[in-house]
């Protein structure tokens, strides 16, 4: 493996719209969701010195959880209304089609590693909550271990004291105080038609970068393996025992080697309800370009819920790449909100990592 210090340290911003890049078979290739950029580095490090593309994915995963990428991944961040941090992970190998997941991980810190766990040594797809963990444990990895941090636990003391706003609840009361929550009786009035939604159903209330966020990554190795993977502490204030898009294969992420993957981040309770990523490889498996599948998976939930937050990163067998997102006032919209999409990406044609921002 090739030292650290020899990697340069610069990198390039790029803007791009839906931008798609590449063209040549330029292996091996990596690519994560926002510009976690010393992450990407870990795994093209592990790629570049022959790591499969399942074992580059979990060096990458496992760098970001160490750091703590921005708050959103590894232990330390997004406490959920108990104040606890827990973990979802996954990944997935493109040749095989087999996926290793943890969800609602209590616990133990090393969410990927626990999910190349059950990949390689279940015949199982996803372990969940305690089971979860003592699994991980049981197999070697660190735990118990206290997941949350003076941060995470300064937060929700913070959220306590504004009286529990905002949360994940919806047709409850309180409505404007903590729990215990009960159920509201039937409403008054006429009665909605099929069609029609809540106002608060049309997009992402609780949702931001400082919330709520997954480190998404692919990679295609030096004999064309792609492989993904995704590790997230999940929504802040969250119910607890809520699992999001993370673990599940098809909406955080999706592989086929045949073909290409996808990475996806934003708002998981939506995003998984569409699958998005098994939408991209599929689009793309019919003869669509990574930006026309980015962008097509992304309006399919937009015309259901116009104020969703979420992006996602396409890339083909080939290495070409693009970006698509949304973030309540439109596909790409870039400024709105504070959330702009970015994606990095590190690949012999590069020096170092480069992060595209998808903008209008």
């Amino acid at each position: 493996m090739k030292n650290p210090l020899q990697v340069p340290r610069l990198f390039l911003f790029t803007l791009v719209l839906a931008n798609e890049v590449g063209g040549t078979l330029q292996y091996p290739v990596v690519i994560s969701t926002w510009p976690f950029l010393e992450a990407v580095r870990a795994a093209w490090r592990a790629v570049d010195s022959g790591f499969s593309a399942v074992d580059a994915v979990v060096e990458g995963c496992s760098a970001c959880e160490k750091l703590r990428c921005d708050g959103t991944v590894g232990p330390g961040g997004s406490p959920d209304e108990n104040g606890e941090t827990t973990i979802d992970a996954m990944v997935m190998n493109g040749v095989t089609m087999e996926v290793g997941a943890v969800a609602a991980m209590r616990y133990v810190p090393e969410g990927i590693k626990a999910a190349k766990l059950v990949l390689e040594h279940t015949k199982h797809t996803m372990l969940v909550g305690d089971q979860a963990s003592a699994f991980a444990i049981s197999m070697g990895l660190p735990g118990p271990i206290n997941l949350s941090s003076v941060e995470s636990i300064e937060k929700w003391m913070k959220w306590k004291a504004n009286y529990c706003q905002p949360n994940f609840w919806k047709n409850v009361s309180p409505g404007d105080n903590c729990g215990p929550y009960h159920p509201n009786g039937p409403s008054i009035g006429r009665c909605l038609m099929a069609n029609e939604l809540q106002p608060d159903e049309f997009g992402s209330v609780n949702v931001g970068l400082d919330s709520h966020d997954t480190i998404s990554m692919a990679v295609i190795d030096q004999v064309g393996r792609i492989a993904v993977g995704t590790s997230t502490n999940g929504a802040t204030f969250k119910i607890p025992g809520r699992v999001g898009d993370g673990p599940i294969a098809g909406s955080s992420a999706y592989a086929d080697s045949e073909v290409g993957a996808c990475g996806a981040t934003g708002d998981g309770d939506i995003m998984m309800r569409f699958l998005p990523c098994y939408q991209v490889v599929e689009s793309m498996r019919l003869g669509m370009e990574p930006k026309v599948a980015a962008k097509d998976a992304i309006s399919r939930i937009a015309r259901k819920y116009p104020g969703f937050i979420g992006a996602l990163f396409a890339v083909n067998k080939s290495g070409i790449h693009a970006g698509a997102s949304h973030n309540k006032s439109g596909i790409h919209a870039g400024a709105s909100h504070g959330w702009t999409f970015q994606y990095s990406v590190r690949n012999p044609g590069m020096k170092d990592v480069e992060v595209f921002t998808v903008h209008p």
